[in-house]
């Protein structure tokens, strides 16, 4: 059975959002386009043609968010800022509404007795950045160098946990080699130089908040998958392992100095064509603690595309496996290898699983929302991290994706993670029996 105690009185429990997806208010107050207002605004880019609208409008309603958050227990609060709100054309001076919005989102944090975990940058590049290459331009490196000084020089005194980003994989794979997100990009090519450049500015974006806010713990937020062969035949084997380097392996660890994993995926040499000298040393950075991200089972085959690594995901719905209302392969004990893979490195000192939750098909009754599934999973994914800690693997933390129902990028709004069910058009909030079990159980003494 699970109990609170068991976790040990230091564990961080929070729950966690993000800008673009519950903010809304995509032009208020000063703020400019990001890559996903410009890419949402074209309904082929979103499933069922659906537009972001206000999302969760959390922009009018973070007051009552923060405090049903504190309500439902938790002590940490993690959200994003958005850059376009902050610094709308990129580069130039700050907004003084946005820079506003958001002391004043920390402080209700500090009111309701709710530590502000802040992610720099989830995602919502300024669309006029993107305009003058995003990316894929090495000048990437100063604009968010400059952002990030902007940030920890206005919340810094508040502020004491930094994660300067969120998913690079996610972000660049996605946007920049698949075309698949914001902002819209595809190829190789503009794949090794996101890729490059987002580390460099993860590694930067470390230091500078080190620099400015001596007494913060500064963290990145990795996506990571469990990964497995179809079966043991040796072509399908190294392929598992190739897929397992670029999800799990590419970005922690130039991170931690050890370079880009070009041992088991030689074509990432590639990635080398955009070094300039001295970025071997600037690719590294110690961080407090680094962020766990896990939503999915692959399981991989060789494959003769994409020539890179020479594998490919066998589909989820080709196999008898629980799935998502996304069809991701749900598979909660994956977590264990996961942390005892990133356990074996020796730089790191603490995991924190910023991010965990599942989407399943929820249903208003009266005023309830009966998403047992969901509570089972959280309960599957809490008894992985106990057993972790019984191993003495250093995990701190357990952040909910999400708070309350909301925009899920491409998806659309019929993936729901929510504690909170939202009901879009009215924007009327209602506890799901998870958020119920979470309330419940962090009571316990």
């Amino acid at each position: 059975m699970l109990k609170k105690k068991d976790f040990g009185k230091d564990f961080k429990w929070g729950v966690t959002i993000s800008a673009f997806q519950n903010e809304g208010a995509a032009f208020e107050d000063g703020k400019s386009a990001s890559i996903w207002d410009t890419f949402t605004s074209d309904s082929e880019n979103v499933n069922d043609g659906e537009s972001p609208g206000s999302t969760s409008d959390f922009y009018h309603n973070y007051k009552k968010d923060i405090k049903r958050a504190r309500k439902l227990g938790f002590k940490v609060f993690r959200f994003s800022l958005s850059w376009p709100r902050i610094i709308p054309d990129g580069k130039g001076e700050p907004n003084p509404l946005g820079i506003d919005f958001y002391n004043r989102v920390i402080d209700t944090c500090l009111k309701q007795s709710l530590e502000p975990w802040v992610t720099i940058y989830h995602w919502d590049l300024p669309q006029v950045l993107e305009d003058e290459g995003g990316w894929t331009n090495r000048e990437i490196l100063q604009w968010f160098s400059n952002y990030v000084e902007v940030v920890t020089s206005a919340f810094g005194d508040r502020v004491k946990h930094w994660i300067v980003m969120n998913e690079p994989m996610t972000f660049v794979g996605l946007g920049y080699f698949t075309g698949y997100h914001a902002p819209g990009r595809n190829g190789i090519g503009n794949f090794m130089k996101a890729a490059h450049h987002a580390t460099l500015c993860m590694a930067e974006g470390g230091r500078i908040v080190k620099r400015n806010v001596g007494d913060a713990e500064v963290g990145v937020a990795l996506s990571c998958s469990y990964v497995r062969p179809v079966n043991k035949i040796l072509f399908n084997r190294r392929a598992a392992r190739r897929v397992e380097g670029l999800l799990n392996r590419f970005f922690i660890e130039p991170l931690l100095g050890l370079g880009y994993p070009t041992d088991i995926i030689p074509a990432l040499n590639i990635i080398k064509s955009n070094f300039q000298p001295g970025d071997e040393e600037r690719l590294a950075f110690d961080f407090d603690f680094i962020g766990l991200q896990y939503y999915f089972r692959v399981v991989a085959k060789f494959s003769l595309f994409p020539p890179v690594l020479f594998a490919t995901e066998v589909p989820p719905w080709s196999r008898k496996t629980k799935l998502n209302s996304m069809g991701l392969d749900v598979y909660p004990k994956g977590l264990s290898s996961l942390l005892n893979f990133y356990s074996k490195y020796d730089s790191i000192r603490k995991i924190i699983l910023t991010e965990s939750g599942v989407c399943y098909p929820d249903f208003l009754r009266g005023d309830k929302v009966n998403d047992a599934r969901r509570k089972k999973y959280h309960q599957k994914m809490l008894k992985q991290v106990k057993k972790a800690i019984k191993r003495d693997i250093p995990v701190g933390g357990y952040f909910v994706w999400t708070l309350v129902d909301n925009f899920e990028w491409r998806e659309g709004f019929k993936p729901r993670f929510g504690l909170v069910y939202n009901d879009f058009k009215t924007q009327k909030r209602t506890v799901k029996a998870s958020g119920k079990w979470f309330k419940k159980f962090l009571r316990e003494d």
